[in-house]
């Protein structure tokens, strides 16, 4: 089944829509309005669901009613919106390119977090009416909000609260397959990691896995390394690709890790804690590995049910 037919499936409502960003990337979005039963109302509270890498929005949709995060949302009533990061199979068209091209998959975290934040963000924001939502970003879904809500003040006023689940900044501990890939060169990568990630999950772009391997080997959080000098010139106006501040960022922010996480390392975690500005909640859950936080069976009391209890204290 295909996301629209699991959300109907379980009895809920659902909307699609395309949102185009500014570089012409078509997402699409999936919304769940209301919960089983409940009318149409006043107005409810927005939260926005962005999921991790070579994933996509039925990660949040992939359990039971009663396990699945986004069902859960919709049933104590909020206006749930589930995001597709560009390349992926739901966000795999283009105003201009074909995914046969080259050109359409020139993108890495940073035009994630450039492009289609601000308009999936915006676009939700137009069409609720809402001044602000919620951000529940898993791996991946937390990555490109840290660079978002760092680098785009006005994004992050937008956000009531960044709920971050398994976050990743910095990959330096990692014990990621990942690792792999690093030991590869460019070249190698290029010729075969494409074929891997067609049959994979959902998908993504060879250059957003090369993005992944830099920030492996350098332990750095920074933009994507074109590289060489000109290109990052083109890009970033410097020779080196810059560096990303989380502590520029100014939304209230809520962290769980998981202890037994190969690819988001408590140790990196731990590092990440004291740059976050506003950090409101901090949870470590030693049993977690890095799935657990969207398919785990006891996720609704190790976190979904402070994660809403802190949503309906902000109201």
């Amino acid at each position: 089944m295909n996301i629209s037919q699991i959300i109907s499936y379980w009895g809920y409502p659902y909307e699609t829509y395309d949102v185009v960003t500014e570089d012409g990337y078509i997402l699409g979005i999936y919304r769940i309005p209301h919960g089983r039963g409940c009318p149409k109302t006043a107005p409810k509270p927005v939260v926005y669901l962005q999921h991790g890498l070579v994933a996509s929005a039925s990660n949040w949709i992939c359990n039971l009613p009663n396990n699945s995060l986004a069902f859960l949302l919709a049933d104590v009533g909020y206006d749930v919106w589930l995001g597709n990061s560009r390349g992926n199979t739901w966000s795999r068209k283009h105003l201009k390119f074909s995914p046969k091209s080259p050109e359409y998959w020139a993108f890495s975290l940073d035009e994630m977090a450039k492009y289609d934040l601000p308009a999936t963000i915006n676009f939700i924001i137009e069409k609720t009416k809402q001044e602000q939502l919620y951000y529940v970003g898993h791996s991946q879904g937390t990555t490109i909000a840290f660079i978002a809500f760092s680098t785009n003040p006005e994004l992050a006023k937008r956000i009531k609260i960044f709920f971050a689940l398994a976050p990743v900044t910095t990959l330096k501990h990692t014990q990621s397959p990942m690792k792999k890939f690093t030991n590869l060169s460019r070249k190698a990568v290029k010729s075969r990691l494409d074929v891997y990630f067609a049959q994979s999950s959902a998908g993504t772009s060879v250059q957003t896995m090369l993005h992944w391997a830099q920030a492996v080997n350098s332990g750095r959080f920074q933009a994507f390394d074109w590289g060489n000098p000109d290109q990052n010139m083109k890009h970033f106006h410097q020779l080196t690709p810059p560096l990303y501040n989380v502590s520029n960022m100014e939304v209230p922010t809520a962290v769980w890790s998981g202890g037994q996480d190969c690819v988001a390392d408590l140790k990196d975690v731990e590092n990440l804690l004291p740059t976050i500005t506003k950090l409101i909640y901090y949870k470590s859950i030693p049993h977690y590995n890095h799935v657990d936080f969207y398919l785990g069976q006891d996720a609704p009391c190790e976190i979904y049910q402070d994660l809403i209890r802190m949503m309906e204290e902000w109201l």
